[in-house]
């Protein structure tokens, strides 16, 4: 909203950060100019107006300036300043325990970074962009320790972009992917032939077996004809 404003009138943003355009004539006095503060005042509260819900035009209906209405705003959203102070507090916190979690990609682990950062930034709270290079550096899990080393050694930190620190991440974790993916389906081939060869030997094994069972049955009925030659002769 800030931006907006100042982007349209970046004197629309004066009243609403320093007060109204003061107009000391009476109203059957006004001026030209008297006029145009007025028109500039009324705008200001008008575009704060005009971006609120039903719900939070109420909070500020009865604002008379467009800094009172901003105020009040402000302290909803932000809090007081002790509320302010607490929210940093809480949000600092996260950011020096920050780590990636596991299962977690670069992408993913960038996303919940940059809300911690923005919401320090929205409440006043920012750091040097080599502090957070060497943060999301720090945080990341160690089979991309190779990596982090890699880049420490190549880059001047301090000068680095986190944009650059991420896009390069992001390539190195396409490449784990891919070898991830390579040695997966070597080690599927392998265990399909190490399957197949034992199925082989299973039926190496069986057909022993059958041929054992055939030899023997072929033994028993010579045995069994040659008792009958004797029993008959008797």
């Amino acid at each position: 909203m800030e931006f907006f404003l100042q982007g349209l009138d970046y004197q629309i943003w004066s009243i609403i950060e320093e007060g109204d355009l003061l107009v000391t004539n009476e109203k059957d006095k006004w001026m030209d100019d008297d006029k145009k503060k007025i028109s500039l005042n009324c705008k200001a509260k008008s575009i704060l107006c005009c971006a609120l819900s039903r719900k939070e035009f109420n909070r500020i209906s009865a604002c008379k300036s467009a800094m009172e209405v901003w105020e009040k705003l402000r302290i909803t959203y932000e809090g007081t300043n002790k509320v302010k102070e607490t929210r940093i507090d809480i949000l600092v916190t996260q950011y020096e325990r920050f780590q990636m979690q596991q299962g977690e990609t670069i992408t993913q682990m960038y996303n919940r970074f940059i809300d911690i950062t923005n919401g320090l930034v929205g409440l006043g709270k920012t750091y040097e962009m080599g502090d957070m290079v060497r943060k999301i550096l720090r945080s990341l899990r160690a089979s991309w320790t190779p990596k982090v080393t890699a880049i420490e050694e190549v880059n001047d930190l301090k000068r680095m972009s986190l944009e650059k620190l991420i896009r390069s991440l992001m390539a190195h974790e396409i490449n784990m992917e891919r070898l991830g993916e390579s040695s997966s389906r070597k080690k599927h081939s392998n265990a399909l032939k190490a399957k197949e060869v034992a199925l082989e030997e299973s039926s190496d094994d069986n057909e022993s077996i059958r041929s054992s069972e055939d030899e023997e049955a072929l033994h028993s009925r010579r045995l069994q004809r040659i008792l009958a030659k004797k029993k008959s002769k008797i």
